[in-house]
């Protein structure tokens, strides 16, 4: 089945281990949008290039924006830095 493209400048993140939604809006991150809800994920530099906050997806595809993952591990979009990376369908499935 084919992904919806994501809407221009904002995207949803569905956090798999509770169930919720959160709309990233255009112009913030997925890490900002999580820590303005309340919550608290694993992260450290917020530029994209240490790693801390790499996260597990479950479903859809990712704008890879950092400098950690390299070519292959970005095509393979198992994983993404949540501090810097948007969303290039309408939905983001996390291990969150």
């Amino acid at each position: 089945m084919m992904e919806a493209p994501a809407p221009e400048g904002s995207f949803t993140v569905v956090l798999a281990r509770t169930k919720r939604s959160v709309l990233v809006q255009e112009g913030k991150t997925i890490l900002e949008t999580l820590l303005a809800e309340g919550l608290d994920p694993a992260h450290s530099c917020m530029e994209g290039v240490c790693g801390t906050c790499e996260t597990r997806v479950l479903e859809g595809i990712p704008d890879h924006r950092d400098l950690v993952l390299n070519d292959a591990e970005k095509a393979a979009n198992k994983t993404m830095m949540i501090c810097c990376s948007r969303a290039k369908t309408a939905t983001l499935l996390l291990d969150l």
